[in-house]
């Protein structure tokens, strides 16, 4: 059983001992921590906190006791029930709340959820919040409301359509374009809340959709990490023929997938490339990606003359060096898209839009589009992490290996990364599970798994 306290939020699996899962004890002592730092920060004083969660099993029970936890301090609770993360997001912002909290274990498995903590503008709270709030948790020091104080309860489910809106509303999502390119989609929403809000985006934009995986239950069909050994379903109806593109979302529906016409992936990491092509052939500026994800978003960007930064891994990292550089476009490798037009978040929303806009203005086949961009392969294995791992020591270790080697760049903001000229590795402990990520990329996949297979091994040898 696990609980994992980090930037990401409190994510754990159901069932077992207080203290050692996300249980209805350790839910209450979070979200009641989380509720008095948002009064102590006293950034806005509306006295409403959104609460949003994708269709877990566990998501009920949680959402029950997330919202009369708020209620018991004083909150206005507003619930707009089975929601999309990014649709949390802008509920926060649309109705001027103090806070919002989703319920959403992203792409773990069934039997894990999450309470994920926004701050007042809809984004995720920065590392020093995030601690201030666990700090506060672990005082255990809350005061409840008394009888005459006790905050209201509010249902509000007008916040799928609202988002829906503000998509077609932005510039760069050219409707009319995708409508007469009468596109023809196949969707996996692995019976999450991706069934309840993309079938509408699909009808606003003219584009016809079967979904698989539709109904929103939370028993997910498959492992919900929207990668291709979980994806064999759909990649073999494309290849079966007669869509244009497969598209596929997470539980909470903040990282996006595509499946070329052809069956084959187009790759998770080229779903930020490709938007971020489509977004700097219209408007020039800085992008960023997190430290794992592909160099082909560093190629693309200064194709067009623009300058490309990283950031350590971390939605908020990314978003707060996006704020730094004024970046146009921005996300992770593992098929989030942020766009500041619409909100510092990722949203796969947003990124379909836009997406569709760019294979509608340029007449290209997904797997057409896909062979503009430059190729490169990323292998993604882990390392289980036991009781007795050190894991700042093993980076330590891998820093000083290749720190002194002329021809390679180590950086160490996150984890151990290390760039050689034609490719790289990257190290570090994740925020989501009991894990060290092992990413590598290079030209062939044979040559990044080798590459990281052999750091993986550096990593045995210390143990």
């Amino acid at each position: 059983m696990t609980l994992i306290k980090s930037i990401s939020g409190i994510r754990g699996t159901i069932g077992g001992s207080a203290g050692d899962t996300l249980n209805p004890l350790d839910i209450v002592k979070f979200t009641s921590a989380y509720a008095t730092f948002i009064r102590k920060s006293g950034k806005c004083s509306s006295n409403k906190i959104v609460v949003g969660r994708d269709a877990r099993i566990s998501g009920a029970m949680v959402k029950n006791v997330v919202c009369g936890t708020l209620m018991g301090m004083g909150y206005d609770v507003i619930n707009i029930g089975l929601a999309t993360t990014p649709t949390t997001e802008l509920a926060v912002r649309m109705t001027g709340a103090e806070g919002g909290i989703i319920i959403t274990a992203s792409h773990n498995p069934r039997h894990w959820n999450a309470l994920k903590l926004l701050n007042n503008e809809g984004e995720f709270l920065t590392k020093d919040d995030g601690n201030e709030v666990l700090a506060i948790a672990e005082k255990e020091a809350f005061e409840y409301a008394d009888v005459d104080h006790m905050g209201a309860y509010i249902e509000d489910n007008s916040f799928d359509q609202r988002h829906i809106d503000a998509v077609l509303a932005l510039p760069l999502v050219d409707v009319e374009a995708i409508k007469k390119a009468h596109f023809k989609v196949i969707v996996d929403t692995v019976n999450s809340v991706g069934g309840v809000i993309l079938p509408g985006l699909f009808e606003a934009l003219g584009v016809e959709a079967k979904f698989l995986n539709g109904e929103a239950n939370g028993d997910f069909a498959h492992n919900p990490e929207p990668i291709a050994q979980n994806l064999g379903g759909i990649m073999g109806e494309c290849a079966k023929g007669g869509y244009d593109l497969g598209v596929v979302v997470d539980p909470d529906v903040d990282r996006l997938a595509f499946i070329q016409e052809d069956g084959n992936m187009y790759g998770e990491e080229y779903t930020l490339v490709t938007v971020a092509d489509y977004i700097l052939d219209h408007v020039k500026g800085a992008t960023v990606s997190n430290l794992s994800s592909t160099r082909a978003l560093r190629d693309v960007t200064e194709k067009h003359g623009c300058k490309y930064y990283a950031s350590a891994v971390g939605e908020v990292n990314v978003t707060t060096k996006m704020k730094d550089v004024q970046a146009v476009i921005g996300g992770e490798g593992n098929g989030g898209v942020i766009y500041p037009d619409s909100h510092y978040g990722r949203d796969a929303l947003v990124g379909i839009g836009l997406f569709l806009s760019s294979m509608a203005q340029k007449g290209l086949k997904a797997s057409q589009l896909r062979a503009t961009f430059p190729n490169y392969f990323i292998a993604k294995n882990r390392i289980d992490l036991t009781a007795s791992t050190d894991v700042d020591a093993i980076l330590v270790k891998v820093k000083e290996m290749y720190g002194q080697q002329a021809d390679v760049q180590v950086t160490d903001i996150d984890g151990v990364k290390i760039d050689f000229a034609d490719k790289w590795v990257h190290l570090r402990k994740s925020n989501t599970e009991p894990i060290i990520r092992v990413y590598s990329e290079a030209s062939t996949m044979e040559q990044a798994d080798e590459l990281g297979k052999k750091l993986m091994q550096v990593v045995y040898d210390m143990q």
